[in-house]
């Protein structure tokens, strides 16, 4: 039986017995028995009325190995737990700022760059673990804060877009941006813009207008004849629910790599499709009582949506549909605000308060990764730029890389 001589002071000792978990605190006067939790509160001696810092010390030390000796295990510390598979990159900006867009030149996938919100240009050579801030003169010329909305690369050409209207160019990888002016009379704030080609490049605006060009930007060609709300106020209207006398304008838009597009209302109440050739833009009503969120492609061609409040859907088949499946998720019925595919089986959703999800079967079911739960953001869009390299973004500069 072990003895440990808590103090010289009132003399108390704990007696241990190896093979239980009950103990006994004997004392010069009388025994107590206790369970696996006591408190021990000394009593006052008249025959030493000082404490001693060596008393001090060694009643400290005692009581601080106790709980070890007993088989009590210790409160570990509070820690930020780690992401599984993702990891934060802590960014040099203001904690404000909303990340927008990320891309990475096709020939140096470690070189890229990353926008958003308060003229916020960012640049990475090391495959984006760290970021510095990046300034554009020729963006800098005005008394504006732009919103960088797009960007895109296709070799070592590259385009960036935002709000208000601004168009940037580079023919060598990103080392210099020329600005190419755009007309006053553009219908809507570009929010999206796709490399297509040798100095060609695609660009849309929230107000459904569609150009093209093949000459670096000094000449624009309209891919649709008018904007959705010219479109939606004609007899085309007829039963889309919502689509009377509609003056909004988009509140997401995603391009397909075959080049269709699927875009959302303002107010979530139907979404459009277009596929290249068609004059107009196609409205549909929603498939599901809660109004859409976002709609974007699958690996396999087919469309995901999801609705307000946390719902995910994915269509029947493949290509343009109107017919969706609801999938269970445990959102905690906190929003999902975008899907991400890194192959035909595995994707990520993220969406508010830190909600990440993965499916590894196409969709079929879903897991939370809860150790994002810590993340005090938003995470509004997954971008995966092939199967290794990975990237979620929010606000406050939270941006979280893939880890594989």
């Amino acid at each position: 039986m072990a003895t440990l001589q808590l103090s010289d002071y009132c003399n108390p000792v704990i007696v241990l017995k190896p093979s239980l978990k009950s103990f006994f605190i004997k004392t010069d006067r009388r025994n107590y028995c206790g369970a696996s939790r006591v408190r021990v509160v000394p009593r006052a001696c008249l025959e030493k009325p000082s404490l001693t810092r060596r008393h001090l010390l060694a009643e400290t030390a005692a009581i601080s190995v106790a709980p070890l000796i007993l088989g009590i295990e210790p409160l570990a510390k509070s820690e930020e737990p780690l992401l599984s598979e993702w990891e934060r990159v802590y960014l040099p900006i203001d904690p404000g700022v909303v990340l927008l867009d990320i891309a990475f030149v096709p020939d140096d996938l470690n070189h890229g760059f990353l926008l958003g919100t308060r003229q916020t240009i960012m640049e990475t050579k090391d495959g984006g673990n760290t970021w510095v801030p990046r300034s554009i003169p020729s963006a800098e010329d005005e008394d504006f804060n732009y919103r960088f909305n797009s960007i895109s690369f296709k070799g070592k050409e590259g385009w960036i877009v935002g709000k208000p209207a601004i168009l940037l160019y580079t023919s060598n990888a990103g080392e210099s941006w020329e600005r190419i002016p755009l007309s006053a009379q553009l219908p809507g704030d570009i929010v999206y813009i796709k490399a297509t080609g040798e100095k060609s490049a695609e660009m849309v605006t929230d107000e459904g207008a569609i150009y093209v060009t093949s000459n670096r930007g000094y000449n624009w060609r309209a891919a649709v004849q008018e904007t959705v709300s010219a479109t939606l106020n004609r007899t085309v209207s007829s039963g889309i629910s919502g689509a009377s006398y509609y003056t909004g304008t988009f509140n997401t838009v995603n391009r397909s790599p075959d080049g269709s597009y699927v875009a959302v209302s303002s107010r979530g109440n139907f979404y459009l499709t277009w596929e290249p050739g068609q004059p107009y833009w196609q409205p549909h009503n929603r498939a599901v009582a809660r109004r859409i969120q976002n709609m974007g492609w699958r690996a396999d061609g087919g469309l995901w949506l999801l609705v307000r409040g946390g719902g995910l859907y994915l269509s029947k088949g493949t290509g343009i549909s109107e017919d969706f499946e609801e999938i269970p998720v445990q959102s905690r019925g906190f929003g999902i605000l975008d899907v991400g595919y890194r192959s035909k089986e595995e994707a990520w959703a993220a969406g508010g308060s830190g909600v990440l999800l993965r499916t590894t079967n196409g969709g079929k079911t879903w897991s939370r990764d809860k150790a994002a739960d810590n993340i005090a953001a938003n995470l509004y869009s997954v971008k995966f730029i092939d199967d290794t390299k990975g990237f979620v973004l929010g606000n406050d500069g939270v941006l979280l890389r893939f880890l594989g």
